[in-house]
């Protein structure tokens, strides 16, 4: 069982929900890789309203601008793995923001830890 406590670093990749890598989305081989890479865990969340670099907001509201919605992947770990995560992006389509951060994690534990 992984134990992740105390620093760490959030990884979080932005793109478009309709951006893709080998006619998949990319945000799934994102999580792909992480999950190979064996990282703590990952998380993808769709935006409901969003503009960045082109400054064109995307929008649930709109029905013709339902497309390319904000999509941000999540990945907490220790900082050594996810520096090194990074270098598999390199080769990726991402045209959004990726930023890092420093975070303290106070809990993490699977569910089957939990339940003992």
């Amino acid at each position: 069982m992984m134990r992740l406590h105390g620093h760490a670093l959030r990884l979080t990749i932005i793109v478009d929900d309709t951006d893709t890598w080998q006619h998949k989305p990319l945000f799934t081989e994102i999580v792909r890789r992480a999950h190979e890479a064996g990282l703590a865990g990952a998380t993808v969340l769709r935006g409901v309203e969003g503009f960045g670099a082109t400054s064109v907001v995307h929008t649930t509201r709109l029905l013709s601008m339902a497309d390319d919605l904000p999509t941000a992947v999540i990945i907490i770990d220790e900082e050594d793995r996810i520096r090194a995560f990074m270098s598999q992006l390199e080769e990726l389509p991402i045209s959004g923001l990726v930023t890092v951060q420093p975070v303290e994690v106070v809990h993490y534990k699977g569910r089957e830890a939990a339940a003992t």
